[in-house]
């Protein structure tokens, strides 16, 4: 059943249920909609696109911020069978350009945020046709969303979509180099639905907390739990703060929530310093948080635990080129392993692999591959690196891991970002799990930066806590305690730790900025 089927079932079997809530507090806005109102404007959409000519196989580019409207244009274009091209909203205009030469779409659906860059970039496009504006006022040559929509048919599209059929084109955030396009099918957005509702045992009286931005395949995809089961979802469509997602649990009763690391390290910060008190909120329903995207520290978790102890947790690993989160989950039931990723997820299977494709022997570390109806089709348009990155079926996610004695597999780092100090393996993600347990700390990310007779040293940006000060005195003593010699960092930097929408070190970037740091 395709994503597109499940929204449709909904409508008919929980018509005036409440689908989707979408809040923006600092605006007082809140705005819901049913299951059946979801699914006609979906529809109007889809028959809007198909008079405009677009056909199976056409791509649609997919500018929002988080809102509503964003799934609406999402399905809309799936269920045209085109494919849904949607674009990181920190992109520049030259990204988008990139992207859209890579795409070649003949559509766009923007919000009004991106008028400028689009227009920046407009001269040097020629595939793309019409251009649907979301907002006010519209420019000329683009139409309204809202127009176009009331004007079109509420009438089920009779599109013939097939499983193996290409839906969705996601550019990755770009951490390592340029976006990459990743083609998924159908049947891989079914599996991340499948996966997640699994993982987390979902139910249609769930409320879940979609807070990661929806261009991502990590927060769509995990609200993909509660779409198979019609279960609502709010949206915060705004800053994320601690205050903000207190009270949004509060007001609206929401059960499951899919936390970042740095937002969950606001939250203690907040709870720390008595800025935010647990006690001015109901949080009784919120029965499940759940993380990933990078790696979780242990000492984060429990530091959560101390604050919510009845509250279920889950590690979430996944990657875009996977569908999204859940290939590999640690499972609420084992806690005690926080720290680890976990094991393999239902339908899945995960090894542990050397440079030749060789299972490694339990504790030694190789790269992680899985292997499930989720793997990407392909890189679009770059058969050479899918060869490299598919093999007989299995998916080399890049990332270094081990797996111990009883089956539970632990991120050691990415592969790119393993520091090979004077011939030992330095992995910046373990040096960072400790370091994150010092009380001043906040936020930290070790790179390597050149050393003329080592190679390469790590070196640790560290971001204190606020109202903290912190030494460089402070911190070789506090790794003189918790690291071998070899792991120590051998330069302290005292900055701010980019990270990108989806909570993931932004490692070229520091690398950037201090690779003109000599050892």
């Amino acid at each position: 059943m395709t994503i597109a089927e499940m929204l449709a079932r909904n409508a008919r079997m929980y018509a005036n249920d409440t689908a989707l809530i979408e809040l923006k507090p600092s605006q007082g806005l809140r705005k819901e909609i049913t299951w059946k109102e979801f699914d006609e404007r979906v529809n109007r959409i889809a028959n809007a696109l198909i008079d405009q000519g677009i056909k199976k196989g056409n791509k649609v580019i997919h500018w929002m911020m988080n809102s509503i409207s964003w799934l609406e244009a999402y399905f809309g274009i799936i269920r045209t069978g085109a494919w849904a091209v949607p674009l990181n909203f920190r992109f520049t205009s030259q990204d988008f350009k990139y992207c859209a030469d890579i795409a070649e779409a003949e559509a766009m659906i923007l919000g009004e945020e991106f008028i400028d860059r689009v227009e920046a970039a407009h001269s040097q496009l020629s595939t793309i046709k019409h251009y649907i504006l979301v907002g006010q006022p519209v420019p000329e040559g683009m139409e309204n969303f809202e127009m176009i929509i009331n004007k079109s048919s509420p009438k089920p599209v009779e599109v013939g979509l097939r499983d193996e059929d290409e839906c969705g084109l996601y550019f990755t955030s770009g951490t390592t180099g340029a976006p990459k396009p990743i083609l998924l099918t159908h049947k891989n957005m079914e599996c991340a639905a499948i996966t997640e509702n699994h993982n987390h045992c979902v139910r249609r009286s769930d409320n879940f907390l979609l807070l990661q931005p929806l261009y991502h395949t990590g927060g769509k995809m995990h609200w993909f739990g509660s779409l198979i089961v019609g279960g609502r979802a709010t949206l915060l469509c705004e800053r994320i703060t601690p205050q903000n997602i207190f009270e949004t649990v509060h007001k609206e009763r929401a059960t499951i929530a899919m936390v970042l690391v740095p937002w969950i390290q606001d939250i203690l910060t907040a709870l720390d310093r008595g800025e935010l008190k647990k006690e001015d909120y109901d949080l009784s329903c919120w029965h499940l948080m759940h993380s990933g995207a990078q790696p979780v520290p242990a000492s984060l978790i429990k530091r959560w635990k101390q604050y919510f102890p009845n509250m279920q947790y889950d590690t979430d690993y996944g990657l875009g080129e996977a569908t999204g989160p859940g290939c590999v989950h640690l499972g609420m039931e084992n806690e005690h392993k926080v720290g680890a990723i976990g094991k393999a997820s239902l339908n899945w299977e995960a090894r542990i692999v050397n440079e030749k494709g060789e299972d490694v022997a339990q504790g030694e570390v190789g790269e992680l591959v899985v292997k499930g109806n989720g793997v990407m089709k392909e890189y679009y348009k770059n058969p050479e690196k899918t060869a490299e990155t598919i093999k007989d079926g299995w998916l080399y996610t890049g990332d270094m891991a081990r797996m111990d004695d009883e089956g539970f597999i632990y991120i050691v780092d990415r592969k790119k970002d393993v520091v090979i100090s004077g011939g030992e393996n330095i992995y910046p993600v373990e040096v960072e799990s400790v370091l994150h347990s010092h009380p001043k700390i906040y936020d930290v990310g070790v790179i390597g930066i050149p050393d003329e007779r080592l190679g390469e040293i790590a070196a640790a940006v560290i971001d204190p806590k606020p109202g903290e000060t912190l030494t460089e005195e402070e911190i070789n003593q506090f790794c003189e305690q918790n690291l071998p010699r070899y792991k120590r960092p051998r330069r302290i930097i005292f900055d701010k730790v980019p990270r990108n929408p989806t909570g993931k070190i932004e490692k070229p970037k520091l690398r950037q900025k201090y690779a003109r740091l000599a050892g």
